[in-house]
């Protein structure tokens, strides 16, 4: 048989019950789009989730109150409570412990924020110049705090994006205007650009004061509830982390200098970055092996089109073997039937599933990311299926003795 001839009977079957055909061809088409927007997602949440840790540097560590020690009077403290971290400490490593580019203590809490009838509530840092370098943060409008006003007491502050548009009203010029902070009043300098992100340290919902200030008004002490250092180097980051680590030890009495009596934790984000895309590789493996069933589901639907179609042209295939048809010309039309409807579903799929991805990141809901690895793997996959549950029902009709066949009713 000719492949022109064998084209024209393939046409000619799929056509002949269009609803079948349509819904076999749609179980395919969903299959190849979940498949493709699954891990579109994945990957889109593994890029988003990398680059936010990324943007606070890979060359950072964090150091936090709190850890295996016991505090005075047996309690043992989590990690980031209690005040077992003071400025002097943070003084300490930045003249002691060698490899290190920037310090940056700060002292943070939750306070009511006033702006004329307007208010939020909303998380205070203060802190000292360098925190500006060390997270990365860039002004839209104004400057940030300074050394003088760091070391003056200065009553003033830097606003977060978010705090302005709640106070001031949106994309409004808030310098040099006055913000009330625990009945304190501060003369706003400047806003950072919006960095987005959630949660407690979120830049764009803070308000950041010399250290100096929140120490005096506001928390009240000497201690800090967290130190951020950065390494010359990303390749200094253990050995900065083992400075770190012994002089606090020695500088809190820990005994012996044991690490798992510690009243700190130092977090290392490298560390925390190579666990977050180790975390977001198997959440997107599992998205994909869920989208991976639904094509699963979509060659068994091929199969069973397949067999039906083989029991319902039982009698034109003994009439094509009675007049000499090959086995061979048998099994390759119903196993191309099966290629042509997962190659056109898979097509389908792959339009439908890069379409609904793109639309999901103009949502705003999410970023995904379509990658040439899904593409090719949901349609390599329909291959394998158009194949693979095309190959039984084509070689049963093969098989058919065409005495049999013709006798069929």
């Amino acid at each position: 048989m000719q492949f022109r001839d064998l084209l024209h009977e393939t046409y000619a079957a799929l056509t002949a019950n269009k609803t079948r055909t349509t819904l076999t061809v749609l179980g395919i088409v969903i299959g190849i789009a979940s498949v493709i927007i699954m891990l579109s997602i994945g990957q889109g949440a593994q890029n988003s989730i990398q680059s936010s840790i990324n943007s606070l540097g890979s060359n950072v560590l964090t150091v936090t109150p709190g850890g295996g020690g016991n505090q005075p009077g047996g309690v043992s403290s989590g990690s980031g409570s209690g005040k077992s971290l003071t400025l002097d400490d943070a003084e300490a490593i930045e003249q002691k412990v060698p490899l290190i580019d920037k310090v940056a203590p700060e002292s943070s809490g939750r306070f009511q924020v006033v702006a004329g009838s307007k208010n939020t509530n909303t998380t205070v840092t203060g802190t000292v110049p360098a925190y500006k370098d060390i997270k990365a943060l860039e002004m839209e409008i104004g400057v940030f705090i300074t050394d003088a006003q760091a070391r003056n007491f200065g009553k003033v502050a830097v606003l977060g994006p978010t705090v302005r548009d709640d106070l001031f009203g949106n994309n409004s010029n808030p310098v040099g205007k006055k913000v009330k902070i625990n009945s304190n009043t501060y003369t706003v300098t400047g806003v950072t650009k919006s960095k987005g992100g959630s949660g407690f340290s979120n830049p764009d919902d803070m308000v950041i004061v010399p250290l100096s200030t929140a120490m005096q008004y506001l928390s009240g002490g000497d201690s800090v509830s967290g130190i951020t250092v950065t390494t010359l180097r990303t390749e200094d980051l253990e050995a900065v982390e083992e400075g770190i680590s012994d002089l606090l030890l020695d500088r809190h009495n820990i005994k012996d200098l044991d690490p798992d009596l510690a009243d700190f934790n130092i977090l290392n984000l490298a560390d925390i970055s190579s666990a977050a895309s180790s975390i977001t590789s198997i959440f997107t493996l599992l998205l994909g092996s869920v989208a991976g069933i639904s094509l699963l589901v979509g060659g068994i639907g091929i199969m069973n089109m397949m067999l039906t179609t083989v029991r319902e042209r039982t009698r034109e295939i003994g009439l094509r073997k009675a007049i000499g048809a090959e086995r061979s010309d048998i099994s390759n039309q119903f196993l191309l039937e099966s290629v042509i409807i997962t190659s056109i579903g898979g097509i389908i799929g792959i339009v439908l599933g890069i379409g609904v991805s793109l639309l999901v990141t103009l949502s705003g809901v999410l970023t995904t990311s379509v990658s040439f690895f899904s593409v090719a793997l949901a349609f390599g996959v329909s291959a394998l299926i158009g194949v693979g549950f095309g190959y039984y029902p084509a070689k049963k009709a093969s098989k058919l003795n065409p005495i049999e066949a013709l006798r069929y009713e």
